[in-house]
């Protein structure tokens, strides 16, 4: 089907086709919303329509049951297709409720059929609309993706003994990956690459059997609910908007969700590249790969994160929640245009009471159709706290074990407002005092320079989780604070380095990727100490894939993209399906050494409790005169005893007085783990940039 016509049935489909509190109990009777009064107004009658119904499609009693929420439409109904590139199907008109649910029934059961709603609103040419419930999807791949929700049984996949992993948050050591680039690469050696299979096939180089090896005890998938993963053409107007920022067209790393409760289905297709013009997704395959995948996780100890956006919707599509109804979905200025403080071209309205419903409904969904164990949520900040309240009360009820963090930025910055309601937040404290803001004028205390107003003190204090006892502390509890030096924004941790040290320049043309990845001596250390920092600070740990071995995102310099930057790094490659986010596995083994030091940093984080369980008064910091890029610390837990030094100064080597005793080196320069290197006693010399981890014998 051409792409031209399916939007043409999208705008015309009249012509085409023929045939505070979660509940509110004002129940106001029916009445489409006068439209003189002013946008607040409207919002604040529409805010009184509640219903408890079900919603979406499903089968029930014989019968298979359609509705959809929407207070401002004068007219839905319901169209059904026989096949996905069907032009033409079947309408059922649909009836309105008290409580603003148009709804229809049909006798019978109807799985593997395609269906949309036909929305129309007052003076507006009627528009094919997804289902913001539907549970599976197909979309054409094409500019604006027209996508037509599949209708499918639930509550039928044979899950056997498998069940939420229950992790205490104090425990979790978090590996944030993407579903697709973890296998693409031919270096990762499985079959069905790119693909939830792939990604859980066993024995193989790369996937699950990597992430094993690794040892980490949780995945955080980026967004993995459908999304839009094509934006608008490069260089040429449509539809209003002209695109002059991304010549990829492109969008790789999912941040555009398109449907809340489905499964991305680009990720159960084996294909080298996305199929231009054509349906991704008829087969429903998605629902079942999935599940497998998080029953293959479950199976090695391993829990699955999913990375949720439930703060703006996919900015270049025609037929969701839109055109289903602005106004109530949406954050609108008075002239009736999108906010978007997400940046993204729009904000939802989270605080409205029925899209309330439909995020807390969407992430139960996830946790007892999928048994997701927790959930990372993007620009939580611009979600208000009456959600995010409810999504953490209602989730707990569940499984209490539920993890719960978010980015706590949108609109402000607050990890501090998430932790007093028992969300953990990522902490850009940490991140930035210990690697620095930024790699050209904003480097931190691993390269000897204090980053903003960090110190002595403030080093100390992500020690224990930067807790709100200590100046500019942010949280309640260390469990609350996610710990990283390096996300799947921004540079990786390994470039950053590499550009902090000027070993290389911003706009350096890199030819042989092989040879650049490879750590100079610094760059082993300086990416040595910042992990031995991160691994024995009190918090959640979260790592980027990748980060155990430098990883470099270097855009190939051969792509037929006209991206002026080919060949360098790049610091925001959300649109690039291509080699430049593909882990490889053969720079993993290039950088053995360091993969190694996280591998035994892993595990000396997981048997011994001292560095996930101490308490703030466990913590006995001594003093180094003289350096203050120097720390050292006592933390006794219950019967173990342990000396944690690390000197930051790039100039000097530092010597720390020992506690009386015999201690075992169990961390050095060269080598991290749980079994002793070798014993010393009464001192301690550390080199520049390098730190030890001592077990009192």
């Amino acid at each position: 089907m051409k792409k031209s016509f399916l939007i043409s049935i999208i705008l015309l489909v009249s012509i085409t086709f023929t045939g505070a509190k979660l509940f509110i109990s004002d129940k106001t009777k029916s009445t489409l919303i006068e439209s003189h009064l002013s946008l607040l107004e409207r919002q604040k009658i529409s805010d009184r329509y509640y219903s408890d119904k079900k919603l979406g499609a499903f089968y029930e009693n014989g019968k298979t049951y359609f509705r959809l929420f929407t207070p401002n439409a004068e007219k839905v109904s319901l169209i059904i297709f026989d096949k996905v590139d069907d032009e033409k199907g079947k309408i059922y008109e649909m009836t309105r409720d008290e409580n603003a649910v148009w709804e229809t029934s049909l006798e019978g059961k109807y799985f593997g059929k395609y269906y949309n709603f036909i929305v129309q609103h007052k003076n507006q040419n009627p528009v094919l609309c997804l289902d913001p419930y539907a549970k599976a999807v197909a979309s054409f791949n094409t500019y604006f993706t027209p996508r037509k929700g599949i209708i499918i049984e639930e509550n039928n996949y044979d899950w056997g003994n498998d069940e939420w992993r229950r992790n205490d948050w104090r425990d979790l050591i978090i590996y944030e990956m993407h579903v697709r680039d973890m296998t693409e690469h031919p270096s990762s050696g499985v079959e069905e690459r790119g693909t939830y299979k792939g990604l859980v096939e066993k024995g193989k180089t790369g996937g699950l059997s990597y992430i094993k090896k690794l040892g980490v005890n949780a995945v955080e998938l980026l967004p993995s609910q459908e999304f839009a993963n094509i934006e608008i053409p490069f260089k040429k107007e449509s539809r209003g908007k002209l695109n002059t920022w991304n010549p990829y067209e492109r969008n790789h790393w999912g941040y555009m969700t398109a449907a809340f409760f489905a499964p991305e289905s680009y990720y159960s297709e084996n294909t080298r590249n996305i199929k231009w013009n054509s349906w991704s997704g008829a087969d429903a395959k998605a629902v079942t790969d999935f599940k497998d995948m998080v029953k293959a996780f479950h199976q090695e100890g391993i829990a699955v994160i999913m990375d949720v956006v439930y703060n703006h919707l996919s900015e270049y599509e025609f037929g969701n929640l839109k055109e289903i109804d602005k106004e109530y979905y949406f954050r609108l200025n008075e002239q009736g245009d999108f906010i978007a403080e997400s940046g993204c071209g729009n904000d939802l309205r989270t605080e409205a009471p029925m899209l309330r419903r439909l995020i807390v409904e969407s992430v139960l969904y996830w946790m007892k159709e999928y048994h997701i164990d927790g959930f990372r949520f993007d620009l939580g900040k611009l979600i208000d706290w009456e959600t995010i309240e409810t999504i953490i009360y209602e989730a707990k009820k569940i499984n209490p074990d539920v993890v719960f963090v978010c980015e706590p930025w949108g609109g402000g910055y607050d990890p501090a407002g998430f932790s007093l309601r028992g969300w953990g937040a990522w902490n850009d404290q940490i991140r930035n005092g210990i690697k620095g803001e930024n790699p050209f004028n904003g480097l931190g205390w691993i390269f000897g320079q204090w980053y903003g107003n960090n110190n002595p003190l403030r080093i100390k204090s992500y020690v224990n989780g930067t807790l709100v006892v200590d100046t500019l502390g942010l949280f309640q509890k260390p469990h609350h604070s996610v710990n990283y030096l390096e996300s799947h924004d921004g540079y990786t941790f390994g470039d950053f380095i590499r550009l902090g040290t000027k070993s290389v320049t911003r706009d350096e043309i890199i030819k042989d990727v092989d040879s650049f990845v490879k750590l100079t001596p610094l760059q082993m250390k300086l990416n040595k100490l910042g992990a031995l920092f991160l691994f024995t600070s009190r918090g959640i740990t979260m790592i980027h894939s990748g980060q155990e071995f430098a990883r470099t995102k270097v855009i190939p310099a051969n792509i037929d993209v006209p991206d002026q930057h080919k060949g360098m790094i790049d610091h925001n490659s959300y649109e690039k399906d291509n080699e430049t986010n593909y882990i490889n596995y053969k720079h993993a083994e290039i950088n053995k050494e360091l993969f190694d030091y996280y591998k035994g940093l892993i595990e000396l984080r997981k048997k011994y409790h001292s560095f996930r369980r101490a308490k703030y008064e466990d913590v006995k910091f001594h003093e180094v005169k003289t350096n203050p890029f120097a720390i050292c610390y006592e933390v006794k837990y219950k019967d173990e005893h342990f000396f944690v030094a690390m000197n930051a100064n790039p100039e000097i080597t530092q010597q720390f007085s020992l506690p009386k005793g015999a201690w075992e080196v169990l961390v050095d320069n060269s080598k991290a783990g749980v079994k002793p290197i070798k014993v010393v006693k009464n001192k301690v010399d550390l080199e520049p940039t390098s730190g030890t981890v001592l077990k009192k014998k």
